[in-house]
């Protein structure tokens, strides 16, 4: 008994301790990796055919997943969840856009801007304007003001600047669905997110949306991008206290750039790293300068 007793009150282990960290750190790889598997299907079916597959295939696995249908949901609660869809299918149409041209850390880098503002709407607190201040440093020496061979492409500047105000609103709008269970909001807002994307990408991509060795990367892109991440972000969201969680999550630009690199080629200059670490610096800064209720980015 005295054994028991003295294992039970006993600190968990490093293992224990250490599991909701790494399974944070899983999702991040999972979304980056998943991402770059989906730019590789843009030869055969562009940005939209890709995005159809993640978002299409991520609604019907949340959907069977939470079968939302099973709990009921007022008029109102229809309509903000069908809004928070809609401009999360929009924040992975316009970042897949952005990534036909740009690669992905500096993608997912720019991106950040849109949590990193709503953060200081709700806040204003002097440190979170200059957070703000150092991410659009950050911002300001990707932006192409300048011919240079390395100059990035503005149009998909544009992209991943819209993808940003889409996750800023998605934060918004997150908030007026938080009182529903997680998985009933995920799975219909993903619902509705597919009923936004998919058509656009049937239409453009066509037939070849049916060759079955892309369905099969299409599948593996939308596991490992939307699937893996939201289940292992539930995991740790439960165990990580919010501020560390958030410092956490900022790294995601510096973890795409990696990947890009590694996956895809897209070894970025100098200039180019300091500027994704400007924007880690900000997000991070950001969430330790915040209080309890700020905003955190999440898997997308």
């Amino acid at each position: 008994m005295n054994t028991l007793s003295a294992s039970a009150g006993s600190p968990p282990s490093p293992l224990l301790r250490a599991a909701p960290y790494v399974a944070l750190a899983c999702s991040i790889l999972a979304f980056c990796v998943g991402t770059s598997y989906g730019k590789q299907l843009f030869p055969a079916v562009g940005a939209t055919g890709a995005i159809a597959y993640r978002v299409g295939f991520s609604a019907l696995i949340l959907l069977l997943l939470f079968r939302p249908w099973r709990a009921p949901l007022t008029r109102a609660d229809l309509v903000a969840t069908m809004r928070y869809g809609a401009v999360l299918g929009l924040m992975n149409l316009s970042f897949y856009l952005a990534i036909r041209t740009i690669p992905l850390g500096l993608a997912i880098a720019i991106e950040f801007l849109g949590p990193l503002t709503v953060s200081l709407l709700y806040s204003r607190r002097a440190g979170q304007f200059a957070m703000v201040a150092m991410a659009a440093a950050g911002l300001a020496l990707l932006l192409p003001l300048h011919a240079s061979p390395h100059a990035l492409d503005p149009v998909g500047v544009g992209f991943a600047l819209l993808a940003g105000l889409c996750w800023g609103l998605y934060i918004v709008f997150g908030k007026k669905t938080t009182h529903l269970p997680g998985g009933q909001a995920v799975a219909l807002g993903m619902a509705t997110a597919a009923v936004v994307v998919v058509p656009i990408g049937v239409v453009e991509a066509g037939s070849a949306l049916l060759a079955p060795s892309l369905i099969l990367l299409g599948l593996a892109t939308a596991v490992l991008s939307s699937a893996v991440p939201y289940s292992l972000e539930m995991i740790a969201l439960k165990q990580i206290p919010a501020n560390r969680f958030g410092v956490l999550m900022s790294l995601e630009p510096a973890v795409g750039a990696l990947a890009g690199a590694v996956l895809l080629g897209e070894h970025l200059l100098p200039v180019q790293w300091l500027a994704v670490a400007l924007v880690v610096a900000a997000s991070a800064g950001s969430v330790l300068l915040g209080d309890a209720k700020a905003e955190l980015p999440t898997a997308q």
